[in-house]
């Protein structure tokens, strides 16, 4: 448990400077436009569906052994960054390869937080380690940022490719230093050979939810950035640091949203989460509209925050899942399989955002994301307990 959690915690680190850095650099170096970005996340989220039949094929495989494949992926795709010219089709190719990864190892986090959990604290124990992963994001993005800074003081330019690549570099390092870690984890998360595709009825709800969530999520995953960067002139150090005050925020109320799920049950939480949602892609959509540029600024940056906040609510699903599965080895096929439902919908709504951005603007956009967690909100009512 201890090298799992460290894992978590160095690689944490890595993917705050890798993540706090990525949207100015498709913007500012690889110059990608928003329908581009669109195409990026496209092929970026191709992984998340591919994840299933990815397991399938090691269906032989322990957690723990998928677990490190996943963060040697992940080593992989920040060293290609570092070493590459910033072509469209090399970038494009190198964050494909770091998905993969990222999203074999998205399930397992959970798979293996309640593996170790008791059955009435799987949401206590989905918060702490999302707590200590946030807490890693948030040295990585406060880092970048800094790196950033010394650059500008020492005459660079806010898109200098050095700054970038030094931030890699880090980056490379903590990757690699995590992935060490990760070779003496134990094979304690093995249960014997999985089944290659599972599908089972009584998961047809979380399916379905999967569905809606991923649907919502992808709008802010994408695009939201990109309207700092774009539309209100946000550099790196500044999306760093907002993404450290996010994860900052987050890391506090993983814990608590976890105690929540416990206290209050999931289907309460999957619920009431869109309420504050509808307010979010309001402002997040309109507020250039309604207040002066540097107002609205500031109104689009707490409502990223408070994003952050509500997508916390998503560990209800993988507590759902626990409930009504009768072994961790369905636990964890279920979760992947979720993964890719969730994916289906993600590339496609990435390429249909960035179309609707380029054609109506950013309001439809957040819009519909807005209706689509009012829908989510409505199928979790239909749970029963």
């Amino acid at each position: 448990m201890f090298r799992f959690l460290a894992v978590l915690t160095i690689s944490g680190v890595a993917y705050g400077l890798y993540k706090g850095v990525l949207d100015n650099y498709l913007a500012e170096i690889v110059r990608f436009p928003p329908f581009g970005r669109g195409v990026v996340e496209f092929f970026r989220e191709l992984p998340g569906f591919l994840v299933v039949f990815v397991l399938a094929a090691l269906y032989r495989f322990s957690e723990a052994r998928i677990f490190k494949i996943g963060i040697a992926l992940m080593a992989l795709g920040v060293g290609g960054l570092l070493l590459s010219a910033p072509a469209q089709i090399n970038v494009l190719a190198i964050l494909v390869v770091f998905s993969f990864g990222e999203h074999l190892n998205l399930p397992l986090k959970s798979t293996i937080s309640l593996e170790l959990a008791n059955r009435e604290t799987g949401g206590a124990a989905l918060g702490v380690t999302g707590a200590i992963g946030q807490a890693g994001n948030i040295a990585g993005f406060v880092l970048a940022s800094l790196v950033f800074m010394v650059f500008s003081r020492l005459g660079f330019s806010r898109g200098s490719m050095v700054s970038f690549k030094a931030v890699y570099l880090i980056a490379l390092c903590l990757m690699g230093a995590a992935f060490a870690v990760s070779l003496g984890m134990g094979e304690s998360a093995a249960q014997g050979p999985r089944r290659r595709l599972y599908f089972d009825k009584k998961f047809t709800k979380y399916y379905m939810l999967e569905v809606f969530y991923g649907a919502r999520k992808q709008v802010f995953l994408t695009f939201a950035p990109y309207v700092l960067i774009l539309q209100y002139g946000a550099d790196a150090s500044v999306i760093s640091l907002l993404y450290a005050v996010s994860a900052g925020v987050c890391t506090v109320f993983s814990a608590v949203t976890g105690r929540i799920i416990d206290r209050v049950g999931y289907k309460f939480v999957m619920v009431t989460d869109t309420l504050l949602l509808v307010a979010v892609c309001f402002f997040y959509g309109f507020s250039h509209r309604i207040f002066q540029p540097r107002t609205a600024f500031v109104i689009v940056c707490a409502n990223y925050v408070l994003d952050a906040v509500i997508s916390l609510a998503s560990m209800a699903s993988n507590v759902y899942v626990k409930d009504i599965a009768s072994s961790p080895e369905e636990v964890t096929a279920t979760l992947y399989t979720g993964t890719s439902v969730n994916h289906v919908i993600s590339i496609f709504i990435a390429l249909m955002g960035g179309w609707i951005w380029k054609v109506t603007g950013i309001e439809l956009l957040f819009s519909i994301s807005a209706f689509l967690g009012v829908m989510n909100s409505i199928y979790a009512a239909t749970i029963s307990r």
